[in-house]
């Protein structure tokens, strides 16, 4: 098996341009999960789905990759909404005052096989930085059959001390150490650029005719 995953990763890289590529994360494709224990009894979990990020990823050296991404803390849900509405007052991320999570990368170092990789950085959270290792697997990296872009992805998984960024309300009932699970898909970043720009082209043009199609009609009412 991991013979046959390095193989695949060795595949991909030949077949990508040898020198550093940057990525944006696709927001459609890109989201974390958090589970903590509650009160030993079950282990819940809350989602954040705004994550925005840049990757820059050398095929012919992954140990030279940086990444950067801001987590929007204010739509992070557990499906509760009297959780969530704790989730965001001044007992837990207070995100009126701390509205983003951000994370750069400081270190990417070989993992236990070729597509496992420890990326070390810092984390910044309710207005503290406190240094993080992540533990990433390297799902693909290849051309988006959908869009023809080169793309990368890759999960990460981490535990933390939420009381390490001032966040230990209700311990030990709720568990301080919480468990942290990213996926992400990232495209070459210009091309990405060029569709996002398209389509917002598009929705311009659409918006222009629709709003020339309500002035015609207003017109032949007042007829």
């Amino acid at each position: 098996m991991i013979r046959y995953i390095a193989a695949a990763v060795a595949f991909a890289l030949v077949n990508l341009p040898l020198h550093a590529t940057t990525y944006t994360f696709e927001p459609q494709h890109t989201e974390g999960i958090v589970r903590w224990s509650h009160l030993g009894f079950a282990n819940p979990t809350a989602q954040f789905s705004r994550v925005e990020g840049t990757l820059n990823f050398d095929a012919a050296d992954p140990t030279r990759a940086s990444v950067t991404a801001t987590i929007a803390l204010a739509n992070m849900s557990s499906g509760v909404p009297d959780l969530d509405d704790n989730f965001h007052s001044v007992d837990f991320f207070d995100t009126a005052k701390f509205p983003t999570a951000m994370f750069k990368s400081t270190k990417v170092a070989p993992g236990g096989a070729a597509d496992k990789f420890v990326v070390t950085g810092n984390l910044s959270v309710h207005g503290v930085t406190r240094p993080v290792t992540l533990d990433v697997t390297l799902n693909k990296i290849g051309l988006d059959v959908r869009n023809n872009l080169p793309s990368i992805g890759f999960d990460a998984t981490t535990t933390l001390k939420r009381s390490d960024f001032g966040l230990g309300a209700y311990v030990p009932q709720v568990s301080d150490e919480v468990s942290i699970h990213i996926t992400v898909q990232a495209d070459e970043a210009k091309g990405y650029a060029k569709i996002l720009r398209a389509d917002a082209d598009a929705a311009a043009a659409d918006a222009k005719a629709a709003a020339q199609r309500a002035s015609q009609a207003e017109a032949a009412a007042k007829q």
